[in-house]
Order: structure tokens, then sequence, then C-alpha cells
């Protein structure tokens, strides 16, 4: 069995290599109160919450407003 040839792992920086680009960091600046800050921070996971919230509240209103007119028939 012949001996493999060690694979290259250092890149190629000739010529004519491809030219890497610096990478940009965008930075907002904005000055906001303490909850509109959290608020900011935690949107992602926050407002699902907030809507399956809605959702299921309005549910069970409707299923407490259905069984009042059952009752009341």
């Amino acid at each position: 069995m012949a001996k493999q040839k060690k694979k290259r792992n250092k890149k190629y920086s000739g010529s004519d290599a491809a030219m890497t680009r610096p990478s940009i960091t965008r930075v907002e600046a904005v000055q906001r109160s303490n909850i509109g800050q959290w608020w900011h921070d935690h949107k992602r996971i926050t407002k699902p919450l907030l809507i399956a919230g809605a959702v299921i509240l309005l549910i069970v209103w409707l299923i407490i407003e259905l069984i009042r007119i059952i009752a009341n028939a």
C-alpha cells in the first residue's frame, strides 16, 4: 500500500488568490427606556408567546359564552 500524500490545510495567499472582504459590523445607536430595551432584546421570544396567549384566552372566552348560552336555553 502506497503512502498517502498529506492534504494541504493552509490557505492559498498568492497574487491570484481570492480577496477576502472585511466583515462589516452594524451597530444601532438608539436611546431606549429600560422597558423598550428589554422588548427589543426579547421580541423574538415574547411576541409569539403573547399572540398564543391571546388566542388561547379568546378560545376560552368563546367556550364560556357558548356554555352560558346553552345553559340559559
